[in-house]
């Protein structure tokens, strides 16, 4: 038995992509602009005249898009606009929060301590310590926090960094700028997290959906890493681009 393929014409496209790519068009038209809230749910199935389940199936292709990010509680925002370039992926060394975080960062918080030598840091740093800095940094948009980051250094790496760690000012411009022009090569694991590893509870991350987890090892030299970061982004603002090439 034959089958005949159904004819293009009257091939019936889902009321939900139909419903996808109008808001597309307005968005990228700048009907609804960046950083915008959307209209509610129900304004938005009345003006398409779908109902709320067809809405919602356009939202989250948008959703994957990075067009559109649900915040719980409060509604549907537009994104920033950002184009995608060829050094935004992970695939090159620099800081991940600059690279998969969809706000812009207009404030660091840092504070570190001193921490004993245990079985998971020389597990990460790969080497023996006297003792372990570990610093926290909150990273701050509009006064929310929005990602939180982690490090591990040994104290060793203080003295071969030239680090003064009464410097605040110094020793964010190493952990956020600096290392990353010292670095030869980098690692980084993609994870998902519902729980931050913070010993203060300093400002409070809203992270609902939990987590994006970036562990990432940076390496001055091949015998161990110079630093251990853990970079945690709210689902909601991550956005993980890796840029793949044939050799």
């Amino acid at each position: 038995m034959e089958v005949k393929p159904e004819h293009p014409a009257k091939a019936k496209k889902p009321l939900y992509l139909t419903v996808y790519n109008e808001l597309f068009k307005k968005i990228m038209s700048g009907v609804f602009p960046s950083n915008s809230q959307l209209p509610t749910e129900p304004e938005l199935a009345k003006m398409f005249d779908v109902s709320r389940m067809t809405l919602r199936q356009a939202l989250a292709l948008l959703q994957d898009d990075g067009l559109v990010k649900s915040i719980h509680g409060k509604g549907n925002f537009v994104t920033p606009s950002r184009m995608v370039q060829r050094n935004d992926g992970l695939d090159k060394i620099g800081n991940p929060i600059y690279k998969c975080h969809t706000e812009d960062i207009d404030h660091v918080d840092i504070q570190f301590r001193l921490d004993l030598e245990s079985d998971y840091t020389k597990e990460v740093l790969k080497r023996k310590a006297t003792a372990v800095v570990a610093v926290e940094r909150w990273y701050m948009s509009k006064g929310q926090a929005v990602a939180f980051g982690f490090t591990f250094m040994a104290i060793e790496a203080v003295t071969e960094l030239n680090l003064d760690l009464q410097n605040e000012e110094q020793l964010l411009d190493m952990l956020e700028n600096k290392i990353y022009e010292l670095a030869n090569s980098a690692t980084v694991e993609v994870k998902h997290s519902t729980v931050m590893n913070t010993s203060s509870q300093k400002f409070e991350l809203d992270a609902d959906e939990g987590c994006d987890l970036l562990l990432e090892s940076l390496y001055v030299n091949e015998q161990y890493p110079i630093v251990y970061n853990k970079y945690y982004i709210p689902k909601e603002f991550s956005r993980i681009v890796i840029n793949a090439s044939k050799k």
